[in-house]
């Protein structure tokens, strides 16, 4: 299975993130908040392709994700 377009995307999505936190004003927070979104929608659309199904983020405190990086 090629995944290298999921892979692209997910790289994408990553450095928009972060240029989101490097975001001055208002106006270009906005900005990329609309193309984070687009982005997850378009990873999403390429995992139902490849027959991904959705991705799973498991959701958990500060104190469980040290827990597990330590233990």
């Amino acid at each position: 299975m090629n995944t290298s377009h999921l892979e692209a995307l997910q790289v994408r999505l990553s450095h928009e993130r972060s240029y989101l936190a490097q975001a001055k004003t208002e106006k270009q927070r906005a900005m990329r908040r609309v193309w984070i979104a687009q982005v997850e929608k378009e990873i999403a659309g390429e995992r139902k392709f490849l027959g991904l199904g959705a991705e799973v983020v498991p959701e958990l405190s500060d104190e469980e994700l040290m827990a597990e990086l330590l233990g």
